[in-house]
């Protein structure tokens, strides 16, 4: 829970340190003296399913016991063998307890005479974790201070990048092209820093904002949210706070669009293989939405947002920002109308402006011009886009043509397949199922589309709740793990929110708290991955402020930041390079500021989990 004092941790030490408990244990531990048994370290709701997760390679069950606060034994039982779990390559036990129901905190279980860490059980266990996640994206807004009255002293930060200013990179680019620049520059302030760097991007934007957005859309009007639930500058203007929020990210991505009448050159088609010698069109780039801004250098590690020195830059516009753009103004343009009907028109006119910016140009690929300082971002592949942002502005405006354009698209109903090696996980580079998702809710348009969209979805959900059941750890989740998998447990959670709420089946409502479960410490880390969640939670992101261990006046993360996670396809930073060559799937992960490639934060990670935080709390209400 988030108000327990954390174990300390000591950053690589910590994070290869390896239980050499003879015996029953087999897992890795989290400290010296760490938890040899995995759960949820923050709690179970009442009903909820309440499972733990012990390493042994003896078959014999194996007796344990919860006790209350005062050491009373309430629960008890036997061991049920899994046997070899391939993702963390230890032969596992299952621990069921969710006969225990009584509402009550500090409980422990126990196994072979060692507890586990001290977890509630209450209708209010995921009460904070909702307010907490969304808090992080006021943490990481550019362009203003973050104040002491909404976030602590500790947390808070000068106001840095005010005003946001920047023309495009070049007219050279790092490799020589001559791209010949951009003949305006953009005030393009406000919205979120993407990761643990100053960064901002319009495709990741895209699909954190939608999600936020979906969450009202979902729970029809996000009253957990209401003006004055949250403490930001916004929640006494007599608007939702949620959606004071979203207006903060929208007010940047609508900044990034190309002005009216400006001509650019654009290298168009698919030139990756000629990347240094590319070949450009001149064209009409109005509407267009610029792929990114960031610093020319990559800043040092610690470096505040206050203390950036670098000159920031806009890279040239790209088709799939310029969607994401299409489809997030589309979907601002509905939820402002009749909240603030000046907003959502001035939304509604970016989104057509975007969207007819992309049929002209659908083949505009995103490609550095600068070497460093940010990420690429790079999508071969804009049909998904194309689908998505046609899908929000067919619910919007209820126009034919838009309807059309969704029906005739090869990602038409497209949802994640669910399959154990391919995945489709949703991701800023992979959004048909966002389209999806929004038709499936969507009140105002054919039958067919609503329940076809409903349909793929409930398969998608089947299709993982398959794979929880035949994994060790009850997850679901058999692929590889890739960058940024901790967000594939909480778009999974999601669909598990989007199927229980289209069929009342229970089994979803559990499959998506087997999502929370391993996220807050039912995993073969035994630590949660959120920050003050758990008494081995994550201290140690990638991240510029909060950075503690780089510089001792700096803050840790605040409560409700959701690490990257375990990755298995690249050893990427020198951190996870230590235990890289030996690691399985689901432990290739190391709590220290260095592993930018399982320790980064991110804002379209954070923005799953604040979905499924909310979506869990108010199902106990």
């Amino acid at each position: 829970m988030f108000n327990r004092v954390l174990k300390p941790a000591t950053g690589i030490g910590l994070a290869l340190m390896v239980s050499a408990c003879a015996g029953f244990y087999g897992g890795g531990a989290v400290g010296e003296s760490g938890p040899q048994i995995a759960l949820n370290q923050t709690g179970f709701l009442p009903s909820s399913p309440k499972i733990a997760i012990v390493a042994g390679t003896d078959a014999k069950p194996v007796p344990w016991q919860v006790k209350d606060a005062k050491g009373k034994v309430v629960a008890r039982g036997q061991s049920r063998y899994f046997g070899m779990n391939a993702g963390s390559g230890s032969a596992v036990h299952h621990i069921d307890f969710s006969g225990l129901k009584r509402v009550d905190k500090d409980y422990v279980l126990v196994v072979n005479n060692s507890p586990s860490v001290p977890f509630d059980i209450g209708p209010k266990v995921y009460d904070r974790l909702r307010y907490d996640t969304l808090a992080f994206f006021y943490h990481q807004r550019a362009s203003v201070p973050i104040e002491a009255k909404y976030v602590g002293e500790r947390w808070a930060r000068p106001v840095a990048h005010n005003p946001d200013t920047a023309t495009c990179y070049g007219p050279k680019d790092f490799r020589g092209n001559d791209w010949g620049g951009c003949p305006y520059t953009l005030d393009v302030s406000k919205g979120w820093y993407d990761a643990g760097d100053q960064g901002k991007y319009v495709v990741n934007g895209g699909i954190a904002v939608w999600t936020l957005m979906n969450w009202y859309e979902f729970s029809k009007g996000a009253a957990d949210f209401a003006d004055g639930k949250v403490a930001i500058p916004e929640n006494a203007n007599g608007i939702n706070d949620l959606l004071d929020e979203v207006r903060f990210e929208m007010d940047f991505m609508m900044a990034m669009q190309v002005p009216e009448g400006a001509t650019l050159k654009l290298p168009r088609g698919n030139q990756m293989k000629t990347l240094d010698k590319l070949q450009f069109s001149t064209v009409d780039a109005s509407g267009m939405a610029h792929h990114k801004m960031h610093d020319e250098h990559w800043t040092a590690v610690p470096m505040p947002p206050h203390l950036d020195t670098e000159t920031r830059y806009l890279s040239y516009p790209s088709t799939t920002a310029t969607l994401n753009l299409a489809a997030s103004a589309a979907q601002c343009a509905r939820l402002f109308k009749g909240v603030d009907d000046a907003y959502a028109a001035k939304c509604l006119t970016v989104a057509r402006r975007a969207f007819a910016a992309a049929q002209r140009l659908p083949d505009v690929l995103a490609i550095d011009v600068l070497q460093g300082g940010g990420g690429g971002y790079g999508d071969p592949k804009a049909t998904d886009e194309f689908y998505w942002a046609a899908a929000e502005l067919f619910i919007t405006t209820g126009e034919a043509e838009y309807e059309k354009f969704v029906r005739a698209s090869p990602d038409y109903l497209a949802s994640p397949s669910g399959d154990a090696q391919g995945g489709g996980d949703i991701s800023w580079g992979s959004v048909q199922a966002l389209g999806t998702l929004s038709l499936s809710i969507a009140p105002n348009i054919p039958a067919d589309m609503r329940d076809g969209a409903r349909q793929a979805i409930i398969k998608t959900a089947d299709a993982y709740a398959a794979q929880t059941a035949g994994e060790g750890y009850m997850i679901p989740m058999t692929r590889p793990y890739v960058w940024g998998s901790n967000a594939d447990f909480a778009n999974r959670g999601m669909i598990f929110g989007y199927a229980h709420s289209f069929t009342q089946n229970p089994k979803y409502f559990d499959q998506s708290l087997h999502s929370m479960d391993y996220l807050l410490g039912r995993n073969p880390k035994m630590m949660s991955y959120v920050s003050g969640y758990g008494e081995y939670a994550m201290q140690h992101p990638h991240h510029r402020f909060w950075a503690p261990s780089k510089d001792k006046t700096l803050p840790p993360p605040p409560p409700g930041v959701l690490a990257g996670g375990p990755q298995n396809r690249n050893a990427a930073d020198p951190a996870l390079k230590e235990i890289f060559a030996n690691c399985k799937p689901q432990t290739c992960y190391i709590d220290h500021i260095d592993s930018y490639s399982t320790n980064e934060v991110a804002i379209n990670w954070n923005a799953p989990l604040f979905w499924l935080a909310a979506y869990v709390g108010k199902e106990t209400e």
